[in-house]
């Protein structure tokens, strides 16, 4: 049984799309534009599907979320070659670990002005904006070539960046929630729960949730 789609969203989203591996953290959708195609191999197993394989401890491993840590090519080789310097609670202290970092980005920055956190947001924003433009469903490399892997990228890209990014602007504006007017934490309360509900739909498709608010991208630029 392949690996299923939930399961990839998450696994891929919950680590931004970065290698796991504290010592590499190489950032996979580089490979997916160049290659065109998704290695699935990356989604490494922690006990192996065979039972005689890496981890495999005599019964293998299913292809739940739960039982796959995400890595690049290089080292889903290296833990599996070597899989008693790689154990199975190794690879889980990895995953877990870096999840846990990639939900508190942005949580430990301060700002000395409301106008130095305006300039971090709206530096975050334009990069989301430019990747909607140059991967999104409207664009004009997706109209030129309706059957590229474009679609494919454009998925993965709001997980591993539009995700993180937003997740980097709610952390940053609670971490300097004092230096905000009183319409300014409105607006930002607006943001933050479109925030979550896009996250969600990503993983479990939403009849609706809210939009994006404009009024937020205007308020928040210097």
């Amino acid at each position: 049984m392949a690996i299923v789609e939930k399961d990839i969203k998450l696994l891929w989203g919950r680590a931004a799309g970065i290698c796991s591996n504290p010592g590499c953290r190489k950032e996979l959708t580089l490979d997916l534009e160049r290659a065109g195609s998704l290695n699935i191999g990356e989604m490494a197993h922690l006990i192996a599907r065979q039972p005689s394989g890496p981890r495999g401890d005599g019964s293998g491993g299913d292809n739940s979320y739960g039982n796959l840590v995400l890595l690049c090519s290089g080292c889903h080789t290296l833990v599996d070659k070597a899989p008693e310097d790689y154990p199975e609670a190794l690879l889980h202290q990895w995953k877990s670990a870096w999840e846990a970092e990639v939900r508190t980005l942005g949580r430990t920055r301060k700002f000395d002005s409301i106008n130095d956190l305006k300039v971090a947001v709206t530096k975050l924003l334009g990069e989301s904006r430019q990747l909607w433009i140059d991967f999104g469903p409207r664009s004009k490399a997706s109209e030129r070539d309706p059957g590229s892997n474009l679609a494919l990228v454009w998925n993965l890209k709001k997980l591993d960046t539009l995700v993180p990014n937003n997740t980097r602007i709610v952390n940053m504006i609670e971490a300097n929630y004092g230096l905000l007017t009183f319409i300014q934490r409105e607006l930002f309360h607006k943001f933050s729960a479109h925030a979550g509900a896009f996250e969600k739909n990503q993983y479990h498709r939403l009849d609706q949730y809210p939009l994006f608010p404009k009024d937020f991208e205007q308020e928040f630029r210097p």
